[in-house]
Formats: C-alpha cells, structure tokens, sequence
C-alpha cells in the first residue's frame, strides 16, 4: 500500500513555517505556487506527493552518487542503527569513522593525505582547512602568512570564512566589511609576483571546473601549473573537491588526473553517496605535526562540531566506497561519459545555446539571446527553462542562465537521453 500524501495541507505548513535557502521568499509563499514535495527515491529517479516521478538531473544538489534508495547503504546504516547512531568524538572515537579516515587515506599515494578531520558539509570542510592553514603558520614561526589567494567565481560555501573565499559578486557583497584577506585572480599570470610577498596561507581553487560559476572548466594543465607555483615557495594548496569528488569528473578525484596532491582536500556532499550530512578535510602529516606539544603550548585545534564523526554517516560512506569497488562503478562510468558527450552535441544547433560545457559526468547548457548577449538576469530565463523541464519529467536547477545536468552515477544511458531530451524541450518550449 502506497502513502497518501496531503499535498497542499503540506504546502500551506511549509509556506507558514520553513525557510528555503537560496530561494525568493516572496514567490514560494504565493498563493499560486504549489511546492514540490518529494516523499520517495529509488535509483536516478524522483517521486512527489502527486505519484509523479522525475529523473534527478542535479544529484538532489550535487549529492547522490549511486542513486536513491540504494541497498547497500540502507544495510549499512541499518546495522549501525542497531549498534548507536551518534556518539561524540571530542575525548572519544567509533570504529566507523576510524575504518572510514583510514580508506580515505588509502585512496592516495603513503606519506601524503594521511591525516582525516570530521565535520558536517563543504563549508565547514573549507573552514578545517582555512583555519589549519593559519594556525600552522602561527605555530611554525610564520604568522605574517595570512592571506588567502582565491579566484574569480569560485564558491567555497556559505558560512563566513568559506564565503570570504568566493568570488561571485551575488554573495561577496552581503558580507562586505567582515572580511579578511583574500586576493582573488582570474588566471594563474599574478600568482607568481603574489606569492612572492611572503603572506600568503594558502591557495585554493575547485580542480577542473567551477561549480556555482556556471560549470566552466578551467584548461588542462592549469592545475598542476598552480601545484608547482605553490611547491616553489612553499604555499598550502586547498583543493575544494565538494562538487568534484567521488566520481564527477570521470575519476575518484579530480585532481587525479593531473597527478595533483593537493595540501588540503576538502570532501563532502558525495562522502556519503549523498545519504547524510558528513565532510572531511584530509591533510599532510606535516601539517598534523604542527598541532602536537604539551598541552599548555596551546597548540590543540580548537574547532570542532557535534557530529563530527558522526557513525552513522561514517556507516553511509564506507558503503558508498564499498559501492565504487563491488559495483566498478568508475569503469562502467566511463562509456556513459562518452554518451553524455555525443547527446550533448544535439545542443549545439539551437540559436539560444550559447555553450555546453562538460567535465566528465558533470554537463552545463548556458542560453543566451541569439546575438549573444545574456538574458536580463531579472527574467530569469534559466529558472523557467528548468521549471518547463519539471512538467517534462526532469528536476534541476539553474546556475542564472547555466542548465545544470549531473545526473546520479547510476543514471542509465536510457535515462540520460530522456532527460536531455526533456531539457531539450523546455528550452525550445521557454524561448522559441
């Protein structure tokens, strides 16, 4: 027997009492605005409270890898359900999370990211290694190393340290005059000139492509290029691998396919095959080193969160690892890259694609007027377009006028057409 679902007793509960993120307040509570509810998952496919299903064309926000409803996660947490579901990890410790820092690890060469710090999702992630970054310094004799070099459109999340690193002018401008130092660059040309002054903390960029930017790539051999700029004065590089990790890009992580180990590497949103909240921040023991004394050097890290090492998305995780092994879930990902590729080229023909954009099993279709020149942002074009796609089948959301497509990995070849094909409807339907 199937639920029954109050659809708008729930809508009106919603309008009455939530707060969406990144959403206009004024539009949801409307009155002729019905909420999307979703009450059931089952591999790349979506079901709300009408029975209608739709194919999660964003990953539920970047987040699921192997599909909804997969059963070797549900038995993993199950069993960890049975055993204790949280325990804190200030003063004590789990075997999930223990298994899990060690596999982590495991997934680079020995010697490099060997060190594992819990929280709760990209930004806090960021923030660990932020703070890391400083702290080192001041306990390695250099505290004038401060400063943080970031690049234009990056995103590295929304709490205040995180969001002092972003470039999008939408969210820098609300926290203007609580700012610390951050240099952003659009290329690597000043990097080196910059560098040189001798304050910098770290560097961090989003390996192969930006997120929140409008998925745009960067070009091949950038990433190593700023590997080597770091190494040659001895600069942190922060790798911001939320989006980019397990899987996206084609590899386990993108920074593999430069040969890049980064200082820092910051994981969330996948960690979990996208079950529950959980992010690590892995680093050097070098790094690690520098935090260790007796204790009245005050050298401890003083940062911390009530779930960090939280067992039961430490459970998820493992499973979701155990997942890419038993399932070859990165080899059989490979021919479904390649078809995204060829579906993708059928884009090319509309007059109000302006760029596609691809990076492994990540894909953006910006739209622009036919001469080129971008819809006025108040029309949000790119909304409607992914609001058409929602009758069509399809759930995802639009970076301004950049139709995100990144389906779950489990998505089928079957499945990526129809829901190309419902993008492409949506956008001929909204424009022509």
């Amino acid at each position: 027997m199937r639920d029954v679902w109050n659809t708008a007793e729930l809508g009106r509960l919603d309008k009455s009492h939530v707060w969406h993120p990144f959403t206009p307040n004024q539009e949801w509570c409307s009155a002729d605005n019905e909420p999307l509810v979703l009450v059931r998952g089952e591999g790349a496919m979506l079901e709300d409270s009408h029975g209608r299903c739709y194919l999660d064309g964003n990953s539920s926000i970047w987040t699921n890898i192997h599909g909804h409803s997969h059963p070797t996660i549900k038995r993993a947490l199950r069993e960890q359900l049975d055993r204790v579901a949280h325990v804190s990890f200030l003063g004590s410790t789990n075997p999930p999370a223990i298994e899990l820092a060690a596999r982590l690890t495991a997934l680079f060469p020995p010697q490099t990211l060997s060190r594992v710090f819990f929280s709760d999702d990209g930004s806090t992630a960021v923030e660990a290694a932020m703070k890391m970054a400083i702290q080192f310094h001041q306990q390695s004799g250099a505290p004038h190393r401060s400063r943080f070099i970031a690049f234009d459109n990056a995103y590295h999340g929304d709490t205040l340290g995180a969001a002092n690193l972003g470039g999008i002018g939408t969210f820098q401008k609300r926290i203007e005059g609580h700012q610390f130092p951050v240099t952003h660059i659009s290329d690597l040309n000043p990097l080196g000139e910059l560098l040189k002054k001798g304050d910098v903390a770290a560097v961090i960029i989003e390996p192969l492509i930006q997120g929140a930017a409008g998925l745009r790539t960067w070009p091949r051999g950038l990433l190593s290029d700023l590997r080597k700029l770091c190494n040659d004065v001895d600069v942190f590089l922060i790798l911001d691998e939320v989006m980019t990790g397990f899987g996206r890009t084609g590899t386990m992580f993108a920074c593999e396919q430069e040969d890049v180990i980064p200082d820092f590497l910051c994981l969330a949103k996948g960690l979990t095959g996208g079950y529950l909240p959980l992010a690590a921040t892995l680093t050097t023991e070098r790094v690690f080193s520098a935090f260790g004394g007796p204790f009245e050097d005050q050298k401890t890290f003083y940062y911390g969160h009530s779930y960090s090492g939280n067992p039961l998305g430490c459970s998820a995780a493992l499973a979701s690892l155990d997942v890419f092994r038993e399932e070859k879930v990165l080899e059989n990902l490979q021919p479904k890259i390649a078809h995204l590729r060829d579906q993708l080229a059928r884009f090319a023909s509309h007059p109000c694609i302006h760029e596609v954009r691809q990076c492994g099993f990540i894909a953006g279709i910006e739209v622009r007027q036919p001469d080129g020149t971008p819809f006025p942002w108040q029309q949000r074009t790119g909304a409607k377009i992914c609001m058409t796609a929602r009758r069509h089948g399809l759930l995802t959301r639009p970076i301004l006028d950049t139709l995100a497509f990144m389906p779950p990995l489990c998505t089928t070849t079957a499945q990526i057409d129809e829901g190309l094909q419902a993008l492409h409807t949506a956008i001929t339907e909204t424009l022509d």
